[in-house]
Protein backbone atom coordinates (compact mmCIF):
# COMPACT_ATOMS: atom_id res chain seq x y z
CA UNK A 1 0.00 0.00 0.00
CA UNK A 2 1.97 3.51 -1.42
CA UNK A 3 2.27 6.04 1.60
CA UNK A 4 0.68 9.62 1.23
CA UNK A 5 3.22 11.85 1.06
CA UNK A 6 3.67 14.46 3.56
CA UNK A 7 6.23 16.48 3.05
CA UNK A 8 7.67 18.18 -0.21
CA UNK A 9 10.24 20.20 -0.05
CA UNK A 10 11.52 22.14 -3.65
CA UNK A 11 14.24 23.90 -4.10
CA UNK A 12 14.47 25.81 -0.67
CA UNK A 13 16.98 28.38 -0.32
CA UNK A 14 18.20 30.41 2.58
CA UNK A 15 20.51 33.45 2.53
CA UNK A 16 21.03 35.61 5.25
CA UNK A 17 22.95 38.30 3.07
CA UNK A 18 25.93 36.93 1.20
CA UNK A 19 25.82 34.00 3.05
CA UNK A 20 23.56 30.88 1.45
CA UNK A 21 22.68 28.80 4.84
CA UNK A 22 20.28 26.59 2.53
CA UNK A 23 20.79 25.94 -1.07
CA UNK A 24 17.98 24.94 -3.30
CA UNK A 25 17.72 21.83 -1.15
CA UNK A 26 14.58 18.70 -2.09
CA UNK A 27 13.16 17.02 0.31
CA UNK A 28 10.33 14.58 0.39
CA UNK A 29 9.05 12.43 3.47
CA UNK A 30 6.36 9.78 3.27
CA UNK A 31 3.83 9.69 5.99
CA UNK A 32 4.40 7.03 8.94
CA UNK A 33 8.20 7.53 8.27
CA UNK A 34 10.58 8.69 10.86
CA UNK A 35 13.18 10.57 8.33
CA UNK A 36 16.32 12.50 9.68
CA UNK A 37 18.38 15.08 9.28
CA UNK A 38 22.12 14.81 9.73
CA UNK A 39 25.66 16.63 8.37
CA UNK A 40 28.49 18.35 10.22
CA UNK A 41 28.43 21.09 12.24
CA UNK A 42 27.49 24.53 10.11
CA UNK A 43 25.62 22.39 7.35
CA UNK A 44 22.29 24.02 7.51
CA UNK A 45 20.38 21.92 9.26
CA UNK A 46 19.22 24.43 12.27
CA UNK A 47 18.31 26.82 9.56
CA UNK A 48 16.15 24.58 7.38
CA UNK A 49 14.43 23.65 10.57
CA UNK A 50 13.83 27.36 11.51
CA UNK A 51 12.34 27.71 7.74
CA UNK A 52 10.11 25.09 8.22
CA UNK A 53 8.62 26.32 11.11
CA UNK A 54 8.09 29.49 10.21
CA UNK A 55 10.96 31.24 11.79
CA UNK A 56 12.56 32.04 8.50
CA UNK A 57 10.48 33.21 5.15
CA UNK A 58 13.04 30.92 2.70
CA UNK A 59 14.58 33.34 0.34
CA UNK A 60 12.86 30.95 -2.51
CA UNK A 61 11.58 27.29 -2.96
CA UNK A 62 8.82 26.47 -1.79
CA UNK A 63 7.20 23.95 1.25
CA UNK A 64 3.99 21.05 0.90
CA UNK A 65 2.37 19.71 3.78
CA UNK A 66 0.02 17.13 2.86
CA UNK A 67 -0.43 18.49 -0.38
CA UNK A 68 -0.85 22.30 0.71
CA UNK A 69 1.76 25.06 -0.21
CA UNK A 70 2.71 26.30 3.90
CA UNK A 71 5.80 28.32 2.78
CA UNK A 72 6.59 31.43 4.70
CA UNK A 73 3.23 30.98 7.29
CA UNK A 74 3.87 31.92 10.87
CA UNK A 75 5.05 29.32 13.63
CA UNK A 76 1.35 29.58 15.30
CA UNK A 77 -0.26 29.11 11.70
CA UNK A 78 1.62 26.08 11.14
CA UNK A 79 0.91 24.84 14.38
CA UNK A 80 -2.96 25.18 13.27
CA UNK A 81 -1.90 22.93 10.53
CA UNK A 82 -0.80 19.98 12.62
CA UNK A 83 3.29 21.02 12.82
CA UNK A 84 5.03 21.80 16.20
CA UNK A 85 8.64 21.79 17.02
CA UNK A 86 10.99 21.30 20.11
CA UNK A 87 14.13 22.59 20.35
CA UNK A 88 17.68 22.42 20.81
CA UNK A 89 17.78 23.93 24.01
CA UNK A 90 15.29 23.54 26.09
CA UNK A 91 12.38 25.58 26.43
CA UNK A 92 10.12 24.39 29.15
CA UNK A 93 8.27 26.89 31.65
CA UNK A 94 10.53 26.26 34.78
CA UNK A 95 8.35 27.29 37.39
CA UNK A 96 5.22 25.34 36.25
CA UNK A 97 4.42 21.70 36.62
CA UNK A 98 5.08 19.16 33.87
CA UNK A 99 1.23 19.01 34.11
CA UNK A 100 0.83 22.90 33.54
CA UNK A 101 3.55 22.91 30.80
CA UNK A 102 1.19 20.68 29.01
CA UNK A 103 -1.51 22.22 29.73
CA UNK A 104 -0.46 26.15 28.05
CA UNK A 105 0.08 24.09 25.31
CA UNK A 106 -3.12 22.58 24.54
CA UNK A 107 -5.56 24.79 22.01
CA UNK A 108 -8.52 24.28 23.99
CA UNK A 109 -6.85 25.97 27.01
CA UNK A 110 -5.26 28.90 25.28
CA UNK A 111 -8.67 29.35 22.95
CA UNK A 112 -10.84 29.57 26.29
CA UNK A 113 -12.53 32.87 26.47
CA UNK A 114 -13.08 34.94 29.46
CA UNK A 115 -17.33 35.20 29.23
CA UNK A 116 -16.38 30.97 28.79
CA UNK A 117 -14.23 31.36 32.12
CA UNK A 118 -16.89 33.51 33.71
CA UNK A 119 -20.01 31.75 32.92
CA UNK A 120 -18.88 28.25 31.50
CA UNK A 121 -20.43 26.41 34.71
CA UNK A 122 -20.51 22.47 34.11
CA UNK A 123 -20.03 22.54 30.47
CA UNK A 124 -16.64 24.41 30.98
CA UNK A 125 -15.33 21.65 34.15
CA UNK A 126 -16.19 18.99 31.83
CA UNK A 127 -14.34 20.33 28.87
CA UNK A 128 -11.00 21.63 31.00
CA UNK A 129 -11.71 17.82 32.96
CA UNK A 130 -11.17 16.29 29.34
CA UNK A 131 -8.12 18.46 28.70
CA UNK A 132 -6.65 17.48 31.70
CA UNK A 133 -7.08 14.20 31.05
CA UNK A 134 -5.60 14.55 27.75
CA UNK A 135 -2.24 15.97 28.84
CA UNK A 136 -2.16 13.14 31.68
CA UNK A 137 -2.39 10.24 29.19
CA UNK A 138 0.58 12.45 27.64
CA UNK A 139 2.80 11.80 30.73
CA UNK A 140 1.71 8.44 30.74
CA UNK A 141 3.01 7.83 27.44
CA UNK A 142 6.70 9.76 28.53
CA UNK A 143 6.68 7.46 31.91
CA UNK A 144 6.29 11.06 33.59
CA UNK A 145 2.62 10.31 35.11
CA UNK A 146 4.84 10.49 38.72
CA UNK A 147 5.98 13.97 38.30
CA UNK A 148 2.87 15.95 37.20
CA UNK A 149 2.63 18.31 40.13
CA UNK A 150 6.49 18.74 40.12
CA UNK A 151 8.16 21.98 38.87
CA UNK A 152 9.60 21.17 35.45
CA UNK A 153 12.84 22.32 36.29
CA UNK A 154 13.35 20.15 38.84
CA UNK A 155 13.29 17.17 36.57
CA UNK A 156 16.53 15.19 35.71
CA UNK A 157 17.35 16.71 32.53
CA UNK A 158 16.82 13.25 30.39
CA UNK A 159 13.38 13.78 31.05
CA UNK A 160 12.64 17.61 30.73
CA UNK A 161 13.59 16.33 26.96
CA UNK A 162 10.75 14.12 26.83
CA UNK A 163 8.38 16.99 28.34
CA UNK A 164 9.50 19.17 25.40
CA UNK A 165 7.92 15.77 23.15
CA UNK A 166 5.11 15.68 25.29
CA UNK A 167 4.15 19.68 25.31
CA UNK A 168 4.39 19.47 21.66
CA UNK A 169 2.28 16.63 21.35
CA UNK A 170 -0.13 18.77 23.48
CA UNK A 171 -0.87 21.35 20.57
CA UNK A 172 -2.46 18.50 18.92
CA UNK A 173 0.42 17.96 16.20
CA UNK A 174 0.62 15.43 13.98
CA UNK A 175 4.09 16.11 12.55
CA UNK A 176 6.48 16.46 15.18
CA UNK A 177 9.98 18.19 13.96
CA UNK A 178 12.32 17.32 16.59
CA UNK A 179 15.89 19.27 17.26
CA UNK A 180 18.45 17.15 18.68
CA UNK A 181 16.30 15.71 21.23
CA UNK A 182 18.55 13.72 21.95
CA UNK A 183 21.39 16.30 23.22
CA UNK A 184 22.94 15.47 26.17
CA UNK A 185 21.26 11.98 27.16
CA UNK A 186 23.38 8.92 28.53
CA UNK A 187 22.68 6.25 26.52
CA UNK A 188 19.82 4.58 28.99
CA UNK A 189 17.76 8.03 28.07
CA UNK A 190 18.21 7.17 24.35
CA UNK A 191 17.18 4.13 24.58
CA UNK A 192 13.80 5.62 26.27
CA UNK A 193 13.75 8.40 24.10
CA UNK A 194 13.95 5.91 20.91
CA UNK A 195 10.84 3.50 22.70
CA UNK A 196 8.90 6.96 22.46
CA UNK A 197 9.19 7.89 19.27
CA UNK A 198 8.71 4.21 18.12
CA UNK A 199 5.31 4.69 20.00
CA UNK A 200 4.18 7.98 18.56
CA UNK A 201 4.87 6.70 15.00
CA UNK A 202 4.27 3.32 14.98
CA UNK A 203 1.45 3.17 17.53
CA UNK A 204 -0.02 6.74 17.32
CA UNK A 205 0.63 7.12 13.92
CA UNK A 206 2.33 10.44 14.25
CA UNK A 207 5.13 11.47 11.99
CA UNK A 208 8.67 12.77 12.90
CA UNK A 209 11.30 14.91 11.39
CA UNK A 210 14.45 14.85 13.68
CA UNK A 211 18.14 16.64 13.92
CA UNK A 212 20.59 14.52 15.59
CA UNK A 213 24.30 14.28 16.22
CA UNK A 214 25.01 10.68 17.27
CA UNK A 215 25.22 8.46 14.35
CA UNK A 216 24.82 5.60 16.17
CA UNK A 217 20.97 6.56 17.30
CA UNK A 218 20.58 8.24 14.21
CA UNK A 219 21.13 4.60 12.28
CA UNK A 220 18.96 2.70 14.95
CA UNK A 221 15.98 4.65 14.51
CA UNK A 222 15.70 5.93 10.76
CA UNK A 223 13.60 4.45 7.78
CA UNK A 224 15.27 7.14 6.00
CA UNK A 225 18.28 10.25 6.62
CA UNK A 226 19.09 13.20 4.36
CA UNK A 227 22.86 14.58 4.76
CA UNK A 228 23.56 18.07 4.43
CA UNK A 229 26.86 19.57 3.88
CA UNK A 230 27.44 23.73 3.62
CA UNK A 231 23.54 24.26 2.72
CA UNK A 232 23.59 21.75 -0.04
CA UNK A 233 22.00 18.09 -0.13
CA UNK A 234 24.68 15.32 -0.97
CA UNK A 235 22.95 12.37 -0.26
CA UNK A 236 19.20 10.85 1.08
CA UNK A 237 18.87 6.67 1.23
CA UNK A 238 18.22 4.25 3.86
CA UNK A 239 20.42 4.20 6.96
CA UNK A 240 23.30 1.25 5.61
CA UNK A 241 23.25 3.09 1.93
CA UNK A 242 24.64 6.40 4.42
CA UNK A 243 26.74 5.18 6.54
CA UNK A 244 28.79 3.34 3.26
CA UNK A 245 28.58 6.71 1.22
CA UNK A 246 31.77 7.78 0.46
CA UNK A 247 30.62 11.69 -0.31
CA UNK A 248 29.37 11.33 3.37
CA UNK A 249 32.31 10.14 5.03
CA UNK A 250 34.33 12.86 3.62
CA UNK A 251 31.99 15.46 5.01
CA UNK A 252 32.73 14.78 8.79
CA UNK A 253 36.58 15.38 7.83
CA UNK A 254 37.66 12.25 6.54
CA UNK A 255 37.19 10.46 9.92
CA UNK A 256 34.01 8.40 9.25
CA UNK A 257 30.57 8.63 10.53
CA UNK A 258 31.23 8.21 14.18
CA UNK A 259 29.60 5.37 16.32
CA UNK A 260 29.46 6.97 19.24
CA UNK A 261 27.63 9.65 21.11
CA UNK A 262 28.95 12.84 19.98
Amino acid sequence: MAMEQLLKIEGLTMRFGGLVAVNHVDINQQSGEILSLIGPNGAGKTTLFNVLTGVYRPTSGAIYYRGENITGLKPYELARKGLSRTFQNIRLFGEMTTLENLLIASPSCRDESVIEAVFGGDKLRKKRRMVVEQCEEILCILKLQDTAEELSSNLPYGKQRLLEIGRALATGADFLLLDEPGAGMNSLEKNELANVIYYLTRDMKKNVLLIEHDMKFVMGISDRIVVLDHGEKIAEGVPAAIQGNEQVIEAYLGKGIPDDDE
